[in-house]
């Protein structure tokens, strides 16, 4: 007995890997798609330091994983698997601090103790989604997102907001654009990163054959295990490359050309460097 059911485990674990596998060109995307353009100065650090690295995403159903088959299939459970797959040489621990039907006042209210009190490298907000579903005046959210982003920042907190999903009942709201705008123009203000999911599943949306697993589920709002795992694939992808655009810059500061074609070199700033660097390493994204 024992036997049979190892043997049914196994290839159950095999079938599961196959089909991720297959899921490859799924959840391809150019990469100015997913480009996180602001340094993770601290997720850089941690990797050249050789970790351990630790990742807090907070939010709310679809960082929890509503519409997710099961905890493992998470978009932060799938995250930890992509990064470690990416890096293997390193420590990395992702803490899911999702909590399902909250909103940037309920979030913000427990960042001290869900996310700073952790001492993260970086921290992934996930907002804005269940501000537009509940009302079309936003225009207390922005001052609290820049809230909760200045308290993680002075915290020497790395990190990354992701906007909305696309989805039906997102898209029914007139208030969507807006929150994109808010969400948008937090990250610029505080030059924090910004990992815009609403136009990655938009594309899919372009993209993917009628045949294609669905990456929102009956409910028209929650994602499937599909799009759960192809956001922490891309995900991951934009985070492993704006910790090498890191690197990169890193190398071009420590040597600097003194001259350029006989001429003093005029000074760049660290921030017109950083943005140079990843604008060259990022893909435009039509």
């Amino acid at each position: 007995m024992k036997r049979i059911d190892l043997a049914v485990c196994a290839a159950a674990l095999l079938s599961a890997s196959a089909a991720f596998a297959a899921d490859a060109d799924l959840c391809w995307a150019p990469a100015g798609a997913t480009a996180i353009i602001a340094p993770l100065e601290h997720v850089a650090a941690r990797i050249d330091e050789g970790g351990p690295l630790t990742v807090v995403a907070v939010g709310s159903s679809s960082t929890a994983g509503i519409g997710a088959s099961n905890q493992s299939a998470t978009y932060p459970s799938r995250l930890a698997a992509e990064l470690r797959r990416r890096l293997p040489t390193l420590p990395i621990e992702v803490l899911n601090r999702g909590k399902s039907g909250e909103d940037a006042p309920e979030e913000l209210a427990r960042l001290p103790l869900d996310v700073v009190a952790l001492r993260p490298d970086l921290a992934i907000w996930q907002v804005g989604t269940n501000a537009v579903l509940r009302r079309d005046d936003l225009a207390a959210d922005a001052a609290r997102l820049r809230e909760g982003v200045d308290l993680l920042t002075r915290n020497g907190i790395d990190v990354v907001l992701m906007d909305l999903q696309y989805a039906p009942r997102v898209l029914e709201r007139s208030a969507y654009p807006v929150m994109e705008d808010i969400v948008t123009e937090t990250a610029d203000f505080a030059r924090v990163g910004l990992f815009r999911r609403f136009e990655l599943m938009r594309y899919w949306h372009r993209t993917h054959a009628a045949d294609a697993p669905p990456m929102v589920g009956a409910d028209g709002l929650h994602m499937t295990d599909a799009g759960y795992a192809c956001l922490a694939a891309d995900l991951a992808r934009a985070l492993e490359a704006n910790w090498r655009a890191e690197t990169k810059l890193a190398r071009r500061v420590r040597s600097p050309s003194d001259t350029v074609a006989g001429l003093p070199r005029p000074a760049a700033g660290p921030s017109d460097m950083h943005d140079a660097v990843r604008r060259n390493d990022a893909a435009p994204f039509n």
